[in-house]
């Protein structure tokens, strides 16, 4: 199973939009299509600037890419 089709190439994709579905679309009705793209739009933009992740041990997505970053300029 590590060919064309295999289940890692979507794991991380699949797990966003689950937290996606469960954590912001299933709660809200959604009045038109607009309303949809602008909801989804703030819940991505809290999902990676305010809320935690115990894969980034507490730390924001935002945050794991700013101090990774910062790693990488300090070892070049």
């Amino acid at each position: 199973m590590d060919g064309r089709g295999c289940w890692r190439d979507n794991v991380f994709v699949e797990r966003l939009w689950k937290s996606v579905k469960y954590e912001e679309v299933y709660l809200k009705a959604y009045e038109s299509v607009g309303q949809a793209r602008a909801s989804l739009g703030r819940y991505l933009e809290f999902y990676n600037t305010r809320r935690p992740h115990t894969a980034h041990r507490g730390n924001t997505p935002d945050q794991a890419y700013a101090q990774a970053l910062a790693q990488v300029r300090e070892a070049a």
